[in-house]
């Protein structure tokens, strides 16, 4: 008899780099109409995965990255590059790139 076994697929962002999981998208409104999924926006934010360890400068010293995971922030419209790990969809963003974080 023959065992497969499911490869878990991770993956750990290089420099200042941040992975993100995009909220759901909104299917209904908030006076109750339902909105079509493929119509439905892209929301603007999302839960951090996993960070880079920092970027370095010209001296060599490391700034680490601000946002920790679980942080939830605010994404661009446009941006980011879109990472499939199985059947998760999720965007690697440069911590630059991210508008801010919710308190």
């Amino acid at each position: 008899m023959f065992r497969t076994r499911a490869l878990l697929r991770t993956i750990a962002p290089l420099g200042d780099r941040v992975l993100v999981r995009r909220a759901a998208k909104e299917t209904q409104t908030a006076g109750g109409i339902i909105i079509p999924a493929d119509n439905a926006k892209d929301p603007n934010e999302g839960e951090v995965v996993a960070v880079g360890a920092g970027e370095r400068d010209m001296n060599g010293t490391l700034h680490a990255v601000s946002l920790l995971v679980g942080d939830k922030v605010l994404l661009p419209p446009y941006g980011g590059t879109e990472v499939k790990i199985e059947d998760d969809e999720m965007f690697l963003f440069r911590e630059t790139e991210i508008l801010g974080k919710f308190e």
